[in-house]
């Protein structure tokens, strides 16, 4: 079925019912934001979500993505205007900071020559500390009813921006 055609009800079927109320409130969010969803199958995780820009093909236009990582459910946030938002990455709990301290060092920082092109990284502080992350897995973070106020605040965040550009 590689083909098959998707939809929001066949992605929440594959979670745990205690993420689907969550993932309900942020799907409602950015529908209302005017951002498009898409599911789809990757070798990699499998039936996952994620919701792009209107008009904006790339993948610079995904402004986050749901997907499973064992039984877990994970959200992957693309923040490339997190500079625009730092007390709100200042609020993070540490369980949250460890997640992203795990994330894999952006080596552009180290070695610009060895990373794509296109690559900045990320490099921001919470509560003084320097974090300078892969794009790709930077933001990538458990999605449960702990988390959740903190990643709203960032994705509303994160999607005030883009909508400003």
């Amino acid at each position: 079925m590689p083909n098959a055609k998707y939809q929001f009800e066949d992605f929440l079927e594959t979670i745990n019912d205690d993420c689907k109320s969550l993932v309900v409130a942020v799907h409602k969010m950015l529908l209302e934001d005017g951002y498009k969803a898409k599911i789809q199958i990757t070798k990699s995780t499998g039936l996952q979500l994620s919701y792009h820009q209107p008009k904006i093909k790339t993948t610079a236009g995904i402004i986050l993505t749901f997907f499973l990582h064992g039984d877990e459910l994970v959200i992957r946030i693309y923040g490339k205007h997190h500079k625009a938002y730092p007390k709100a990455l200042d609020s993070l709990p540490e369980s949250i900071a460890k997640q992203i301290d795990k994330a894999d060092d952006c080596i552009k920082f180290i070695d610009p020559q060895k990373c794509w092109k296109g690559c900045g990284g990320y490099s921001f502080y919470i509560r003084g500390k320097l974090y300078q992350k892969c794009i790709t897995n930077c933001f990538q973070i458990s999605f449960n009813a702990e988390n959740m106020p903190y990643l709203l605040e960032i994705i509303k965040c994160e999607s005030k921006e883009r909508l400003a550009e």
